[in-house]
C-alpha cells in the first residue's frame, strides 16, 4: 500500500516537475539583476491606479496570489510614477499613505473604483485626499502621513525598484528582486501564476 502511493506521489509530481521546467529564461521570465536575491524570497507587483488592466488584475489575480502564496514567500506590491503624468508621483504618494496609515485594501478599491467607474478626474493631491476622507480617514492623519519621512522613503524605495525592474508596462510581477516574469509567452494569468511561483524557488 505504501509502496502504491509513493507511486502514486512520484507520477503527480513528475508533470510538475516536468512543466517546471519549460519555463526558460528569456522566454517566460527575464532576469533584471546580475546579483544576489532578495533575502527572502518574494513576489512584487508593479502596478498604477490608472492601468485598466492593473484594476482587473487587483480584483482577481491579486487575491490568487495572497491566498496561494508558497509558505515563507511574501507578496508586495509597487505603484509606478510613469503613468498620468504629474499625478503619477502624486499616487504613489497616496498608496504609500494609505499603507502607512494601514488602510491599503480600502483605498485601493477606493481608487482604482473612482478612476475607472465613476470616470473621476484627479488633478491635485487634494482630489487624492477628498478621496481618503470619504472613505474615513481623518484629512489631517492624511497630511501628516503625506508629508512624512515614512512615506517618503517607500516613494524613494518603490521608484528604485521600479528602475531595477525595467518594465515596459503594468500590471508586472517581478520575483526575488531579480527575475521578471514575461507575459509575451504565457496563455493565461493562470499561468503567469505558476511561473511567479516556480520563480520563488530560484536564488
Amino acid at each position: 500500500m505504501k509502496k502504491a502511493l509513493l507511486v502514486a506521489l512520484a507520477l503527480l509530481i513528475a508533470p510538475m516537475a516536468a512543466l517546471a521546467a519549460d519555463y526558460k529564461e528569456g522566454v517566460h521570465y527575464t532576469v533584471v539583476n546580475d546579483g544576489p536575491a532578495t533575502a527572502k524570497p518574494e513576489i512584487a507587483e508593479f502596478f498604477s491606479f490608472y492601468c485598466p488592466h492593473c484594476y482587473s488584475f487587483a480584483k482577481v489575480q491579486v487575491p490568487q496570489i495572497k491566498a496561494n502564496l508558497p509558505e515563507g514567500v511574501v507578496f508586495k506590491q509597487n505603484h509606478v510614477e510613469f503613468i498620468g503624468r504629474e499625478m503619477g508621483p502624486e499616487m504613489s504618494r497616496a498608496f504609500a499613505v494609505a499603507h502607512q496609515l494601514n488602510v491599503d485594501e480600502k483605498i485601493e478599491k477606493a481608487l482604482f473604483a473612482a478612476i475607472h467607474d465613476q470616470k473621476q478626474r484627479f488633478v491635485s493631491r487634494d482630489d487624492i485626499r477628498q478621496v481618503f476622507i470619504a472613505n474615513g480617514i481623518d484629512g489631517k492623519d492624511f497630511d501628516a502621513a503625506a508629508n512624512s519621512f515614512m512615506v517618503s522613503a517607500q516613494m524613494a524605495q518603490m521608484k528604485r525598484a521600479t528602475e531595477n525592474a525595467k518594465l515596459s508596462g503594468v500590471p508586472a510581477l517581478v520575483v526575488n528582486g531579480k527575475y521578471r516574469v514575461e507575459t509575451g509567452a504565457i496563455k493565461s494569468y493562470d499561468e503567469l501564476l505558476d511561473i511567479a511561483y516556480y520563480l520563488t524557488t530560484l536564488k
